[in-house]
């Protein structure tokens, strides 16, 4: 049996043309992108970057029945709990607080359950623009998870009592600035666009700044640039792959994913682990870091 060919099709829009243009202009050049990709052959598309959030997530684009479609969100999530674990080691500070930027988003609502459900940590600080759906999604953390404080606001300047601080915002600037960080904290960039720029670095040189949920794949040629270092991909653009070396039928990760689908995707990138499919050594804006890179395990 062949192994799939993909390929990775470019939406000719920038971030500030997604987030500003009509929303019907911008799901229509999706759309011609998911024609191109069906007449070269695809069964499942993979939404990356901004063409996940200006679909709510692919909702928008399930009147499609010849494609699956995946937002990339559950494998993020997995990816991203994994980073947290990694940086929680290398963390000074006994009990690290957790701040997560974009808590109510698809990421984030998984990635929030993922950190309570593995006991990560005892202080949760939730911030995003929405604060109904954020309070719906701490209360629900808050029943299931008594031992965690919680805390919910729309206001950055929260995130200076966290000791690690997870950005997933959908924006086009860089929202994160040197006065909303504590000393010393550590800052995992989920974002793409991203939302942290590379002068905070010389601003704060005693933060941290990890490029967010990049995924060794070894074990996967890619023709190509995709601005990633060589052998690493998204989780975003991982997940599409992993769902098609399994040959999944039907579309997967659409709106929010759930802890069932990041645990699914999660033993999807065990079984095809000869290909790479594991948490990529640290980067900061593309260049390695240093660390012991050590294989950790979460559960959804």
């Amino acid at each position: 049996m062949s192994e799939p060919i993909g390929w990775v099709l470019a939406v000719p829009l920038s971030a500030k043309q997604m987030l500003e243009l009509p929303p019907k202009k911008v799901v229509s050049k999706i759309e011609e992108a998911i024609k191109k990709a069906a007449a070269l052959g695809a069964d499942i598309i993979g939404l990356g970057a901004l063409t996940s959030p200006v679909t709510m997530g692919g909702q928008k684009l399930l009147k499609r029945t010849n494609l699956s479609i995946t937002n990339g969100n559950a494998l993020t999530a997995v990816m991203t709990c994994e980073g947290i674990v990694r940086l929680i080691e290398q963390c000074p500070t006994p009990a690290p607080a957790i701040a997560v930027i974009g808590a109510s988003g698809s990421v984030g609502s998984c990635l929030v359950r993922m950190i309570a459900s593995n006991r990560l940590t005892e202080h949760l600080i939730l911030v995003a623009r929405n604060m109904n759906r954020l309070n719906k999604l701490s209360e629900s953390i808050r029943q299931d998870n008594r031992d965690i404080d919680v805390r919910t606001s729309y206001d950055m300047n929260v995130v200076r009592e966290a000791d690690i601080v997870v950005l997933l915002t959908s924006s086009s600037d860089n929202l994160l600035q040197p006065e909303h960080l504590k000393e010393g904290a550590l800052v995992l960039d989920d974002t793409q666009p991203r939302n942290t720029d590379s002068t905070l670095l010389s601003r704060r040189p005693d933060i941290t700044i990890v490029d967010g949920a990049m995924v060794d794949i070894n074990g996967i040629v890619i023709n190509g640039d995709i601005n990633v270092p060589s052998g690493l991909a998204y989780a975003c653009l991982a997940e599409t792959m992993l769902l098609a070396l399994e040959g999944h039928p039907a579309h997967f990760s659409i709106g929010n994913p759930t802890l069932e689908q990041a645990n699914y995707i999660g033993t999807l990138a065990q079984k095809y682990r000869r290909y790479g499919f594991s948490l990529a050594p640290f980067h900061s804006f593309g260049k390695k870091l240093p660390h012991d890179n050590p294989t950790y395990e979460v559960k959804g």
